[in-house]
């Protein structure tokens, strides 16, 4: 019986609403503002505000309740005020205070519905927005209406449509003025505080039981990119002790006209703000947002998106940041393409505000990985590296582990990460003297070389194991260690950077050219230079053939031969080798019978067997 009336009850009220025009909400409105005694008007226009009904008929009842509650607001008792706490004489009165003020919160409750309902054209929210934060503006005798603005941020982050319109809207007219951006930090600190460990499927989701896990956690992710979608976009405080230009939504207890207000309670005394106050509780607030924000469970996108701006948009405006420091060294830790995101904001952090890491260089070292020439964000990665490995107190072990690291991926890389490789291992030899022995390493100054040496010759079974006598060279033994993350037990100092010879004969021209820079005499600073990794560090397929195809040549190779080969190869090409064939004796013992019948079957067209030719 129940669902029964109800569903009479909406038919009904539909088919008044269907009686109404533009031109009878318009003659409504104008009674209710003339007279006292049409008050009765007041709730019939309230129905009007719904996303359910045609956009002229909310806007004609929005602007005849707009002018009607505006002059009132101050007069208005708070929500939460009881008629016990009354210190008016006319009850009466109050009574009918508190009837409007019920009026004024379901219409600040349809307005807000208005603005997040998917159906509502944008020119019909925009004005939705302007009157609420109208409201905000005057709602509190003057003084910024928190209460208001906080419904209204909830509503937008907790949104399951898309927001981008309205926060963009807000930014483009409201976040200039330092009071809104002020509340938007408490409010959104307050929101992120609510929704650790909380459901955020809002209000409107009754059966929250039959939700299942899935739900809930899509729920919760598009709550956490609304919310960063807001906060990205309220623009910190610039650090100035000028606030005379400052703007203000709402007035101030500085105003001209403070002196003529009448007074009021002590609480709103207390909450009055003035700009040159709220300057210098700015990036408080602002700090305990992004904290509150940055603690919640934030999707792999969204948290790489984070770490991607938190250096130049986060950092300098915090009150303090090494507050980040847990948060950034759990990212570091994380490994992959997270770190490689992590580290710029930890090198921030490291080199400007005395952070100290001690295993910075040991995570950073098994970065390294052929991989990490395929991220989105190498480029970065590879500059930070350069920086990092700049300063001249690094310890000999660890410039020649990153050193002999790198110049091991050069066989595995692409030309683009070898031109940055060979950068990189460039700069590592010009700025560590100490281990320029890596680029020609000679056996009489190897570590252990008796040791080694006895190895290699019971490895040979040669007879003069015991008298040592060997050869000048080592051939194939490399002491270094590419599968060890820590730079300590590496033992590439006791290595050599031998694959840059390799490098020397690399197939694209501009990855050999680069690498003869390292024959040089490195140690000399005087006739050498540090490179800029900056230039290679965003280099690829393309960049490399566009740069070749327009650099200028002296001599081009020409597709033809000035004599006639007379052979397919020439002797040069294949020193110390010799082709000669060798008569074996089956060969010349071979009988007339068997050669008459290889000749037959060629003759036939049959398959013959060749003899093996083995070379010396």
């Amino acid at each position: 019986m129940a669902t029964v009336s109800a569903k009479n009850k909406t038919k009904t009220k539909t088919k008044k609403k269907d009686r109404y025009g533009v031109a009878e909400l318009k003659t409504l409105g104008n009674d209710l503002l003339s007279s006292a005694s049409n008050i009765n008007n007041l709730p019939l226009l309230l129905t009007f505000v719904s996303p359910s009904s045609p956009p002229h008929h909310v806007l004609e009842s929005l602007l005849s309740l707009h002018s009607f509650f505006l002059p009132l607001l101050p007069t208005l008792p708070s929500s939460a005020t009881r008629a016990d706490d009354s210190t008016t004489d006319d009850q009466s009165q109050f009574i009918y205070l508190t009837w409007l003020r019920s009026k004024f919160d379901e219409l600040v409750k349809s307005l807000v519905e208005i603005l997040v309902a998917p159906q509502c054209d944008e020119t019909l929210k925009e004005v939705v927005l302007d009157t609420l934060m109208e409201f905000v503006k005057v709602a509190n005798a003057g003084q910024f209406h928190s209460a208001i603005y906080h419904k209204l941020l909830r509503s937008i982050v907790h949104s399951m449509d898309p927001v981008a319109f309205l926060v963009d809207l807000l930014t483009s007219k409201y976040f200039k003025y330092i009071d809104i951006r002020y509340y938007t930090f408490i409010s959104l600190t307050k929101l992120a505080t609510t929704l650790e460990g909380k459901d955020v499927t809002d209000g409107r989701s009754a059966s929250t039981d039959s939700t299942d896990e899935n739900q809930l956690s899509s729920n919760m992710e598009h709550v956490i990119h609304n919310m960063y979608y807001t906060i990205s976009n309220v623009p910190p405080l610039e650090s100035s002790n000028d606030t005379s230009n400052i703007e203000m939504w709402s007035r101030s207890e500085s105003d001209g006209d403070a002196a003529d207000k009448q007074p009021k309670p002590e609480k709103h005394n207390k909450n009055a703000l003035s700009a040159a106050k709220i300057a210098k509780k700015m990036k408080l607030k602002f700090t305990k947002a992004w904290i509150g924000f940055l603690r919640l469970p934030l999707p792999l996108d969204l948290y790489k998106e984070v770490l991607v701006n938190l250096h130049q948009a986060v950092i300098p405006h915090l009150s303090n940041p090494i507050m980040l420091c847990d948060f950034l060294t759990r990212s570091y830790d994380i490994g992959g393409v997270v770190s490689v995101i992590a580290l710029s904001s930890l090198y921030v952090l490291m080199t400007q505000y005395g952070l100290e890491y001690p295993n910075f260089y040991e995570k950073l070292y098994a970065l390294l990985v052929p991989s990490i020439f395929m991220a989105k964000h190498r480029a970065r990665f590879f500059q930070l590296l350069d920086s990092c490995l700049k300063s001249p107190l690094l310890p000999a072990y660890l410039a020649a582990s990153f050193a002999k690291k790198l110049s091991r991926l050069l066989l595995s890389v692409p030309p683009s990460g070898a031109l940055v490789i060979t950068a990189l291992i460039h700069n590592i030899l010009r700025r560590h003297p100490s281990i320029n022995c890596l680029v020609h390493r000679e056996d009489s100054v190897d570590e252990g070389k008796d040791d080694l040496r006895k190895d290699e010759a019971i490895a040979a079974n040669l007879d003069d194991a015991k008298t040592g006598a060997m050869p000048c060279q080592k051939l194939g033994i490399d002491h270094f260690n590419n599968e060890e993350n820590n730079p300590k037990k590496s033992c590439a100092m006791r290595s050599s950077l031998w694959e840059i010879d390799t490098i020397l004969h690399h197939y694209c021209p501009p990855a050999s050219r680069l690498a003869l820079s390292l024959g040089n005499d490195l140690t000399v600073r005087a006739k050498t230079s540090e490179v800029d990794v900056g230039d290679f560090s965003s280099g690829s397929y393309a960049t490399i053939l566009g740069a070749e195809i327009s650099r200028r040549v002296k001599q081009v190779p020409l597709a033809f031969f000035k004599t006639t080969p007379s052979s397919l190869f020439s002797e040069t090409d294949f020193a110390g080798w010799t082709f000669n064939l060798e008569e074996t004796p089956e060969l010349i013992s071979g009988n007339d019978e068997s050669a008459t019948k290889g000749l037959s079957e060629h003759d036939h067209g049959g398959a013959v067997k060749r003899q093996r030719i083995e070379c010396p």
